[in-house]
C-alpha cells in the first residue's frame, strides 16, 4: 500500500532547463545518490530525502552501479523506496545509471568493453525494478577499449529499449568531442556529459563546456560543493557526523582533503554570499547555473534539510561582474 501523495505544486517549485538539443528539460537542481543511500544509511531517511526532493519539483535522480557502500546497495535502496512510493509517478521521472568502475572480480567487470556495460545494465535494472533506465551513462574513458566498441554498446542499449539517452560522464574535451563523432554517427546523439565541477575545480572551462555548448549536449556537473567543502560545515573543523569524519570509501572526501588554506578560501567566499542573500553552499550552486550551458547541478544530501537549503540557490543565479572577479580572486 502506497502513502506517498507528492505535492501537488511541486512543479511551480522548480525551474527546467531544455537538456542540449533534445526535447527533455531536467530541473536545475538534480538528486544525486552517490553517497547516503549505502546499506549503511538509514532507509526512512533516504525515503525523506527523496520525497522532498520530488515534493520540490525535483524529478532527475542520478545513481550508478557502484554507487554505496556497498556496490549496488544505492539501486537496491532506491528499488525498495521506487517500488513503494513511486512507480505511479514513473513518467514524472528521469533516472539515470552508469558503469565504467570496478563492479565485480575478473576481466569482464570494470571499463567499458560491451561485455561489461550490457551485463551491468541488466543488473542495475534488475537491483531498481526498472524496465528502462531514462539515460545510461558510460561513467569514464576506458584507455584500453575502442571508442567504435564502447559508443556501440550505448546505441545497442537505446535500441534494445533499456536507455531512452545516453551520455558519458568524466570525458576531457577532445575525448568528449570523439565520442559524439561516434554516437551522432551511429544515430543515437550524445545527451548529457557529468563532469566534476565546482569553484575548486575547474577543468571543464578549458575546453569542455565550448565543445558540449557546440554540439548541442547538456552538462550535469557533480560535486558541486567540492563534497561539502564549499559549504558552512567544516569552517570551525570537522564535525563527527560529517562525510570528511565518516571514511565512507568509493570516492568520498577524507580529513586530508580539509586545509586551512581551501577553509580560508570558503570564509572569504561565505562573506561574498552573504552579501548576496546567500550561504556559500547556494552562492556555489548558484555560480554553476549561471553558465546556459549548465543543463542541471547534482546534489548529494544526507538530510531532507540540506537539499531545501539548497534549492534556496534558485532565487539568486545572477552574478555581476564586480561579484565574478572578487570570486576569482579569491579562489586564485
Amino acid at each position: 500500500m502506497m502513502n506517498y501523495i507528492p505535492s501537488e505544486d511541486r512543479y511551480e517549485k522548480m525551474q527546467y532547463r531544455r537538456c542540449g538539443n533534445s526535447g527533455v528539460k531536467l530541473p536545475l537542481i538534480s538528486l544525486g545518490l552517490w553517497h547516503n543511500f549505502g546499506k549503511i544509511d538509514d532507509l526512512e531517511n533516504c525515503r525523506n530525502i527523496l520525497h522532498t526532493a520530488f515534493d520540490n519539483g525535483i524529478t532527475h535522480f542520478d545513481l550508478a552501479n557502484n554507487y554505496g557502500p556497498p556496490p549496488g546497495a544505492a539501486e537496491e535502496t532506491f528499488g525498495k523506496l521506487f517500488k513503494e512510493d513511486f512507480k505511479p509517478y514513473r513518467d514524472e521521472l528521469i533516472i539515470s545509471s552508469k558503469a565504467g568502475y570496478k563492479m565485480w572480480n575478473g576481466p569482464y567487470g570494470d571499463f567499458g568493453s560491451k561485455k561489461y556495460l550490457v551485463s551491468s545494465l541488466d543488473q542495475s535494472l534488475k537491483r531498481m525494478g526498472l524496465d528502462y533506465v531514462d539515460i545510461f551513462y558510460h561513467h569514464r574513458p576506458d584507455p584500453n577499449t575502442s571508442l567504435e566498441e564502447t559508443m556501440g554498446t550505448l546505441d545497442l542499449m537505446v535500441r534494445q529499449g533499456k536507455a531512452l539517452y545516453v551520455g558519458i560522464s568524466s570525458y576531457n574535451a577532445i575525448e568528449t568531442e570523439a565520442a559524439i563523432k561516434v554516437l551522432n554517427r551511429l544515430g543515437t546523439p550524445c545527451l548529457i556529459h557529468q563532469p566534476k565541477y565546482s569553484m575548486f575545480e575547474r577543468w571543464v572551462e578549458n575546453g569542455l563546456l565550448e565543445v558540449l555548448g557546440n554540439n548541442g549536449v547538456g552538462c550535469i556537473p557533480f560535486s558541486p560543493l567540492a563534497q561539502g567543502l564549499l559549504t558552512n560545515k567544516y569552517l570551525k573543523g570537522i564535525p563527527k557526523d560529517s562525510r570528511a569524519a565518516s571514511h565512507r570509501g568509493n570516492g568520498a572526501i577524507e580529513e586530508d582533503v580539509v586545509t586551512e588554506e581551501k577553509i580560508s578560501k570558503v570564509k572569504k567566499l561565505n562573506e561574498l554570499a552573504i552579501k548576496r542573500g546567500q550561504n556559500v553552499a547556494q552562492m556555489a550552486l548558484s555560480w554553476i547555473l549561471k553558465d546556459d550551458r549548465i543543463t542541471s547541478v547534482l546534489v548529494g544530501v544526507s538530510k531532507p534539510e540540506q537539499l531545501v537549503d539548497s534549492l534556496k540557490c534558485l532565487s539568486n543565479i545572477e552574478f555581476t561582474e564586480a561579484e565574478l572577479q572578487e570570486i576569482n580572486s579569491i579562489l586564485g
